[in-house]
């Protein structure tokens, strides 16, 4: 088409610039499509040059990273004490969410869980006792991660807690997570009152034996199967855990029944499961840490094993660069706040539970789980939308895992830190909210993408390495 003819036919725009070019054309009769692109993120050409020059490898690695996750077989085998499992666990030693951090520069939930746990543990009788022996060199911190383990929100775990002991029988590799408290006012969103210590024991003392002698009964409970199905069933086992919370009711109820001889007891626990829908979150974690975990120190992979953040920071490690962090500034999420609460309120991104996006769960799945994206205000459609995103930063999709709403398409999975960068576009995570001091607990939930800045530091990170 010649020059001069160009505007005797119907325009036809497509725009890839600021979406009010669009807005202004639609605004004038004129039929527009906006593209969804950005640059690629500014990276020092020289750390391209070195990526470049190994990509075959690089491609060789990341598929050899993937066929691991795919095949990864976690199971629920048991349960037992922090001190007794966990590697390097002592009883001054708490682990948290998140990378390293001290408790100088520790956030408000963060703190208040650790006070929790030490007046749980009995070595502080109150709040101020507890928050002076956390500041003090007495006691040691160290990221759940770094201990074969993940935490949701402040993610604390001390020496005398019950933890699930999940295995992924394929790899043999073993991951660990603390017993589900419920929403609200609990340890892990920083609170620390007398009736959440009362709850951590009344778990200990009833829900833990109980749960223990119904799993070992059984000798194993296949996660991985549960979660296909809660996917199926509208759960994207992150924020949403109501169908897997089901599924592994039904699962352990006939067990308790037949193990337990304390009528009241069982009938307190069976309650305490079906009354707390985010149950299930703290097996799905362990879970997408385990089948994650096996693919760690593969050479010249560029997929991401964790994103994970402590409520300061945002942290992410390589299948390629083994326990190495790549570090970030932690951001607020968009959130539906509690009545009274707003987002000035709210700490930064916190937990270990955007494991579950790692694996290709999560907000990775969300369009399996529309109704997750009301938390601020969305569509089905920004659903659908948000997992078709991710797609394109993923390596490859899952072979178990599917969204019936895309024809049972496999879920977006293993994250690969270039696509990242080349394509501008990071994680969509969908999260809860704690509060920004210590000792209040949650007071939201919503959804949010992950910071850039570790995936730039990754990136330099798997340059080097390479």
């Amino acid at each position: 088409m010649s020059l001069k003819n160009l505007f005797k036919k119907e325009l036809k725009v497509v725009n890839t610039g600021l979406t009010s070019f669009k807005e202004n054309l639609e605004n004038e009769g004129t039929d527009s499509v906006q593209v969804d692109w950005k640059p690629p993120v500014d990276i020092d050409p020289k750390i391209w040059e070195v990526i470049n020059a190994k990509k075959d490898a690089i491609e060789e690695a990341n598929k050899k990273a993937l066929e691991i996750v795919l095949n990864g077989k976690p199971n629920l085998i048991g349960m037992d004490l922090a001190k007794n499992v966990i590697p390097g666990m002592k009883q001054n030693l708490i682990l948290h969410s998140g990378p390293p951090i001290t408790w100088e520069r520790m956030s408000g939930p963060t703190r208040g869980g650790i006070m929790a746990a030490l007046m749980y543990e009995g070595m502080a009788a109150t709040p101020e006792e507890a928050e002076k022996l956390a500041a003090s060199d007495k006691i040691e911190y160290a990221p759940c991660h770094e201990h074969s383990t993940v935490g949701p929100m402040a993610g604390i775990v001390s020496a005398s807690m019950p933890v699930f002991i999940i295995k992924n029988e394929k790899y043999g590799n073993v991951a660990y997570c603390t017993q589900n408290e419920g929403l609200g006012k609990v340890l892990r969103y920083g609170a620390y009152s007398d009736d959440v210590i009362v709850r951590l024991k009344w778990m200990d003392d009833v829900m833990y034996p109980i749960l223990k002698t119904a799993i070992e009964s059984l000798g194993k409970i296949d996660l991985k199967n549960i979660i296909a199905q809660a996917l199926h069933m509208g759960d994207e086992v992150h924020n949403r855990n109501r169908a897997g919370t089901s599924l592994f009711y039904r699962a352990i109820a006939p067990a308790i029944i037949k193990t337990s001889d304390h009528r009241q007891n069982m009938a307190d626990v069976l309650d305490f499961i079906n009354g707390n829908d985010h149950f299930f979150l703290n097996l799905s974690m362990p879970a997408a840490k385990a089948t994650l975990d096996a693919a760690m120190n593969i050479p010249n992979s560029s997929m991401v094993l964790a994103l994970s953040r402590n409520g300061t920071d945002f942290g992410i490690r390589l299948a390629g660069t083994g326990e190495q962090w790549f570090v970030g500034e932690a951001l607020v999420p968009d959130a539906l706040y509690f009545p009274g609460f707003t987002k000035e309120d709210a700490n930064p991104d916190i937990g270990d539970s955007s494991i579950t996006e790692t694996v290709g769960l999560g907000g990775f799945a969300i369009a399996a789980s529309p109704a997750i994206v009301q938390f601020v205000g969305g569509t089905a459609k920004d659903a659908v939308n948000y997992t078709l995103a991710m797609y394109e930063i993923s390596i490859g999709e899952n072979n178990v895992y599917q969204i019936p709403y895309l024809n049972f398409r496999g879920t977006p999975t293993g994250i690969d830190v270039r696509k990242v960068i080349e394509k501008n576009l990071t994680p969509f995570i969908d999260t809860g909210v704690a509060h920004k001091n210590p000792g209040i607990g949650q007071v939201g939930a919503g959804v949010l993408s992950a910071p850039m800045t570790p995936f730039k530091e990754a990136i330099k990170g798997f340059a080097e390495s390479l």
